[in-house]
């Protein structure tokens, strides 16, 4: 009896083992399937515009302007390479906003939604910051940001969408930003959780705009189609950020 209950113990043992080591594999498989910057996201890394200087600090890619006027901690979107967002952040950096990309563990957000933390005491020189992220990471910032209201000026959300509520006082200013043809984003829960946002969050929609052109990694699986450059969409961006910060 009893070296027969043993044996199912052991039996029992190795299931449950092959079912774990499966599991790793297929996770490890599935973060290692990645967006990778484009040659062209790279060259802002390798040959920045002048008066903006890029550097790898820690855990952070840093687009420092030579007088920021304010700070914007970025987390990207889930599976995509940090440096794909390096245009974006290039760019604002021209207009004299520092930018700070998160790098994320496996590329995923959700296992380090505090990333912001102890970035901002890095740069006493700054007194104005803002916390945003594109898709899973404008949802992993959103729950940073509800804990951490009053360390910011205001919330950047691109294709993404708060389900924490925003709205208990003091609120914080909400810039909210999405593609026409995103076919990416649950647009029934976007605009159910719309809900969470203060009263006077700004909507910015970007005419022919998509899901995977915040970033510069080619198209997303399961994205609408673009009628704009990944480019066109960029600047967009860039314009729409600059007037929320000028505010």
């Amino acid at each position: 009896m009893k070296s027969n209950k043993g044996k199912k113990l052991r039996i029992t043992g190795i299931i449950v083992l092959v079912l774990i080591i499966a599991i790793v594999a297929k996770f490890f498989n599935y973060v290692n399937n990645y967006y990778q910057a484009t040659d062209r996201a790279m060259e802002y890394i390798n040959n920045p515009a002048d008066g903006v200087s890029v550097e790898y600090v820690d855990n952070t890619i840093v687009f420092e302007p030579e007088n920021p006027v304010a700070g914007f901690i970025f987390y990207p979107g889930g599976l995509v390479e940090s440096e794909a967002y390096a245009p974006l952040m290039e760019q604002l950096a021209e207009q004299d906003i520092m930018c700070i990309i998160v790098e994320m563990p496996h590329y995923l957000a959700m296992f380090d939604a505090n990333g912001a933390r102890g970035i901002q005491a890095k740069y006493p020189e700054i007194d104005d910051w803002y916390l945003g992220g594109h898709s899973l990471g404008g949802a992993m910032a959103s729950l940073y940001a509800n804990r951490h209201q009053s360390e910011y000026e205001g919330l950047i959300l691109l294709a993404a969408y708060s389900t924490k509520d925003l709205t208990d006082e003091p609120t914080i200013d909400v810039l909210s930003i999405r593609g026409s043809e995103d076919g990416v984003l649950n647009m029934e829960k976007y605009n159910e959780n719309l809900a969470n946002l203060p009263a006077d969050y700004e909507e910015v929609i970007i005419q022919g705009g998509c899901h995977g052109y915040f970033g510069d990694y080619g198209m997303q699986s399961g994205d609408g189609e673009p009628t704009i450059t990944v480019e066109e969409q960029t600047e967009a961006t860039v314009e729409a950020i600059g007037e929320f910060v000028e505010k």
